[in-house]
This record gives structure tokens, C-alpha cells and sequence, in this order.
């Protein structure tokens, strides 16, 4: 018996070491119900019980009853060590019974429980002593507006401290927080701290909110790495606070579920606001610095400018890009012409699939009056570091803007800079923008030169601290512009509500602004104040952006110019047509929709 206990006691000390160790190195630690902690916890513990067993069974009864008082009094005594009420001695006057060759490795296995015991109680009281804190700290700050963040991580630490500067009589509250060896992890904790921040250990979903007044407002950020889970937790919390005034949601999401499952549910008095991280970056290069794309653009002897774009990597960034540029560059004077390149032999088979009516030949290319004007060439199976991708690009030979998207911050820049090579043995300097995720990284390229102080002049754009903060992500000057656009023949509610609404006019606020700049005339007029020319022309304007941008969201022609053969659900439009073939009616819904 006494072997017995011994071998299970050192078992189950093993056992709990190697799961530890496995919940420690395993990403997905935060979200299951026991951690690393418990689990060592646990294993002390019924090591302990195994450990007191024979001790107690020497004085029982052969019967059932006494095996259960053994049992009993083991786990009173395992219960006593964690709370350094048992004394050593209860092992020591037994440990005669022990075999004489077993004896000194069982005094030292309970030696060594006695010592560990003590120590997970502390640690389990420090930590319930923080989630009280935390609870004390949250419900003692009643008239501060508070942002609670479902998960502590560098994107929801970055748009936390902006918000705290900018708002400083504000909570900010982490959840679903708990200390790692990681040190990344501690850093991020002290942060927070630095902040003043809350930081609970316990799920956004389990934390009860409406403790706080409800008189102030309260904003969740559900900001998770696994976008399956942020939607979860943004339905369970739309009905756990729909009808508490003043509260908000924002999910980052970029698939379409979030879009499909946030719009069906009741919302009740909650707002709900679904962040695509990829969408926000493209609309917000566009707002505020399209006018690169123009100012660049080459004259051709037609007496128009030609924009020729040069996306590399079509990932989601380089394929929202390229659909973009497509409504976006639509300028009375100006063409624009795309080649996109990606490694994927099926980039293009992908892309056409997506956008069908966009790459179809009937538009792709072909200049038609009251029609959009531009060219796409994908190019498949094109590694970057290839001379065949060289060649490529000396083949294009007028590129005046370039979009690096690759997925990963050192091939970005990589390519990036071998771009500006390639351009400058062209003697052409195209205007080169690449996504680098990393903000010290981007920091450290800012304005970087070759050994002989000559400059590379990439932009590079995209990074956590400029994309995660309060002005992009709460309070938008794009969206605001969106939403006054939207107002004009539809309610606040379906601006949020629905992603048709919001995105189109986003698209719209992008090309006005753009417009403005390119001083086309009227734009910066109200409806009622254009002349006929104006109206006539920003009529004709508008509707060739308009017909490029819903081909870019995989929209066609619905076969009749009804309205009744619209069909959203399989993305056709009754007015995909050219502008000259449109009723009266539908011409005048594009100046006004086209005017300030």
C-alpha cells in the first residue's frame, strides 16, 4: 500500500507538471476553464491525498467504513497542509510502518507537499485579492464613461492608451487577463496598469456591467484574435445589454458571418458597429491620400491623365485595393489601368470569381461612353523574388502608383525597396505605399536612405499604433462624412445596421472628397445650386463610379432595367447599365446623390 501511494502521489505531481506545461505553450490557454495555475493546484493536492492514505489506513477498520474514514481524514489533512494548519508530525509517527527502504523517499515527497501546499494557497489568494480589487475599483467609479476590451492583446492596448489620452476621466477594463511567463504578456499587464486600467481575469460574458451606472455609457470592444469567438460574444452581449441605453459594440470582424449574424439579430438600444480592419485601411489610404493617385498620374495625347497602379499580393489588403482603385480612380480626365500580381496560380480565376462582372470583357478594357473606365491584368504565379516578376514589371514601364501587400512585414519591405530599384533602372519614381504591421518598425524605416544619403521614398503604412485609435476607430471623420451622405435618403439606423449602406456610403464620402481635390466642377456645390452643365456632367461622373463600385462588390446586371428584377441576395441590379440607357428618375438620384 505504502509503494502504492508513493508511485500515485509522483504520478500525479508528473502528470500536473506536463499539463501545465502543455496549457502554458498552448495559445488557446486563455479560454479554456482551468489554467496552467489550477491545473498544478490540483495535482499538489490529490498527490497530498495519496500521500496521507496509508497513514490513515493503518488505523482503520478492514471494512468499508474504514476505508472511507481513511479517506476522509486524508483529504482533511491534504486540506490542512494548504492551510498550514497540519504539522509534520502526523507523518512522522507513522512513517515507522513505512518499509525501511521506502522510508526516506516518502519523508521526502511529504516534506517537499508540505512546503508546495502553503505556497498555491498564497497564490490562489493573491489572485482571488486582484479580482476583488479589480470588482472594488470597477463599481467605485460610477460616473466614468468606461471601454471594456473582451481580451488583453497589443491591438486593444494600443487603441485602450489613445482613448485614456484622449479621454482621461475614462475606465478602461481588460478581461479575460491572466499573467504569463511570456514576456511580452507582463509588459502588456504593466501597461495596463500604467493606464489605470482594470484588469479582470474572468470572460467579458461573465462580468456583470450593468453594476455601473447606467446613466453613463459604456463601450465593449470585442477585439479577440479567434473572429469565431468574437461573434459569439458580441450576440451574447447584444442581448445581455439591449435594453441598457447608452452602449456600443464594436467587433472586429472581416468575415462575412459577422456581417450576415449581426444583422439579423435585436439590437434594442445598442449600437453595433462591425470594425473590418482591412476595408478601414483601404477607405482610410483613400480619404486621405488619394489625391497621390491623381497627382501622379501621367498625360497621355488624348489630353487625359493615365493612373497606373501596380498592386503586389492578392491577399485580402492587395484584392480590397484593387476592387477600390477600380470606382475610386472614375475622374472626368483621368483612366486607370491595374496590374496585380500574386503568387497564386488561381489569383485570377479567384479574383473573376469574385468579381465577375467587373473582369468580364464586356467592361474589362473597353472605353464606352457613360461607362466606367479602367483595365485589370492579374497576374498568377508570380513570386516576387523571380525574374519573371521583374520582367513583368519592366514590361508595364509607366507605373505612377504601387500597393505592397504580402501578408508579412520583412517581405513587404523587401519588396518594397526592390521595387524602387527595379523603377528607378526605368528612370520612372512611382509613388510606393506597403503595409508594415509593426509601428517600431515603421518608426525606424521613416524617410530611410541608401549608404550614399539618397532617399527610397516608400511610405509605409497600416501599422497597430496608427490604425488602432480613437479618431479611426470611434470617431471616424470618414464615417461621420458617410453617415451625413447616407442621411440624405436613408435613417441612421440602416447606415450601422446594414453593411450595403455602410459601405457604399463610405465609398461615396471617399470619391466626393477626391472630386473636391480634382476641382471637378459642382462638386463642392449643393444640388440645387449646379448649373445644367454641372448637374449633367457630375451626373455622368457619378453614375460610372457608381457602376464600377457595385461590379467591385460582385454585383450584375439583374437582365432588365426593372426594378422588380433587382435581386440583393444574388447581387443584381435593374441600373448596372450605361448611363444614356438610365430613365430620367435614375439620372437625377446621381446628382443628388453625387452633390454635397
Amino acid at each position: 500500500m505504502w509503494f502504492f501511494c508513493f508511485l500515485s502521489s509522483i504520478a500525479c505531481l508528473v502528470l500536473a507538471i506536463l499539463l501545465a506545461f502543455a496549457l502554458k505553450n498552448n495559445k488557446l490557454t486563455k479560454k479554456r476553464k482551468i489554467s496552467a495555475f489550477h491545473c498544478l493546484l490540483i495535482g499538489v493536492f490529490v498527490a497530498s491525498l495519496f500521500m496521507f492514505f496509508p497513514i490513515h489506513q493503518l488505523s482503520a477498520d478492514p471494512t468499508v467504513g474504514g476505508i472511507w474514514r481513511a479517506i476522509l481524514l486524508s483529504l482533511f489533512n491534504s486540506m490542512q497542509i494548504f492551510a498550514l494548519g497540519c504539522e509534520f508530525n502526523v507523518v512522522f509517527e507513522s512513517i515507522g510502518f513505512c518499509p525501511e527502504w521506502l522510508s526516506l523517499s516518502y519523508q521526502v515527497l511529504a516534506a517537499a507537499l508540505f512546503v508546495l501546499a502553503p505556497v498555491f494557497t498564497f497564490g490562489f489568494m493573491l489572485s482571488l485579492f486582484k479580482n476583488i480589487t479589480a470588482y472594488l475599483k470597477f463599481i467605485s467609479t460610477p460616473k466614468k464613461e468606461v471601454f471594456v476590451f473582451s481580451e488583453l492583446n497589443v491591438r486593444s492596448l494600443t487603441l485602450a492608451k489613445d482613448i485614456k489620452k484622449n479621454r482621461n476621466n475614462s475606465l478602461i477594463v481588460f478581461t479575460d487577463v491572466f499573467e504569463d511567463n511570456d514576456e511580452n504578456v507582463y509588459e502588456m499587464i504593466d501597461e495596463s496598469k500604467n493606464i489605470g486600467a482594470v484588469c479582470f481575469k474572468k470572460d467579458i460574458l461573465v462580468i456583470d456591467f450593468n453594476k455601473h451606472s447606467g446613466k453613463r455609457p459604456i463601450s465593449f470592444f470585442v477585439i479577440g484574435e479567434n473572429e469565431g469567438e468574437n461573434l459569439n460574444q458580441s450576440l451574447k452581449l447584444i442581448e445581455n445589454y439591449k435594453k441598457r441605453e447608452d452602449t456600443h459594440i464594436f467587433i472586429f470582424s472581416k468575415k462575412i458571418e459577422g456581417e450576415l449574424l449581426l444583422n439579423s439579430v435585436d439590437k434594442g438600444f445598442v449600437k453595433v458597429r462591425r470594425i473590418n480592419e482591412v476595408h478601414s485601411l483601404i477607405n482610410r489610404v483613400l480619404y486621405d491620400q488619394g489625391n497621390l493617385l491623381f497627382d501622379s498620374a501621367l498625360p497621355l495625347n488624348n489630353g487625359k491623365k493615365k493612373i497606373s497602379a501596380v498592386v503586389v499580393g492578392m491577399g485580402r489588403h492587395g484584392t480590397e485595393m484593387t476592387r477600390a482603385l477600380t470606382w475610386f480612380c472614375q475622374m472626368d480626365g483621368y483612366t486607370i489601368e491595374i496590374n496585380a500580381f500574386d503568387k497564386d496560380p488561381l489569383a485570377e480565376d479567384k479574383f473573376c470569381a469574385l468579381v465577375p462582372e467587373l473582369m468580364s470583357e464586356k467592361y474589362n478594357g473597353v472605353y464606352k461612353q457613360g461607362e466606367p473606365e479602367y483595365k485589370i491584368s492579374v497576374h498568377s504565379g508570380l513570386n516576387v523574388e523571380t525574374k519573371s516578376f521583374a520582367d513583368a514589371i519592366s514590361a508595364i514601364g509607366d507605373a505612377t502608383y504601387v500597393f505592397v501587400a504580402l501578408g508579412n512585414d520583412d517581405v513587404n519591405i523587401n519588396t518594397a525597396v526592390m521595387l524602387r530599384m527595379y523603377f528607378e533602372r526605368m528612370k520612372i519614381h512611382p509613388v510606393i505605399q506597403a503595409i508594415v504591421y509593426n509601428s517600431q518598425q515603421k518608426k525606424a524605416l521613416k524617410g530611410i536612405k541608401n549608404y550614399r544619403g539618397q532617399e527610397y521614398d516608400i511610405e509605409f503604412i497600416g501599422d497597430t499604433e496608427s490604425s488602432y485609435t480613437e479618431k479611426v476607430i470611434i470617431d471616424s471623420e470618414l464615417e461621420e462624412d458617410a453617415l451625413r451622405r447616407h442621411l440624405k435618403w436613408g435613417k441612421e439606423e440602416d447606415f450601422w445596421t446594414y453593411e450595403y449602406n455602410y459601405r457604399s456610403s463610405m465609398a461615396s464620402a471617399i470619391h466626393m472628397k477626391a472630386r473636391i481635390k480634382c476641382n471637378i466642377p459642382g462638386a463642392n456645390k449643393k444640388t440645387e445650386e449646379l448649373t445644367e452643365e454641372e448637374r449633367d456632367s457630375i451626373e455622368v461622373l457619378e453614375h460610372c463610379r457608381w457602376n464600377a463600385y457595385m461590379r467591385s462588390e460582385g454585383y450584375v446586371y439583374s437582365g432588365s432595367k426593372d426594378k422588380q428584377s433587382r435581386n440583393d441576395l444574388g447581387k443584381m441590379h435593374h441600373a448596372l447599365v450605361d448611363f444614356s440607357a438610365l430613365c430620367d428618375e435614375e439620372k437625377r438620384k446621381d446628382s443628388e446623390v453625387g452633390a454635397k
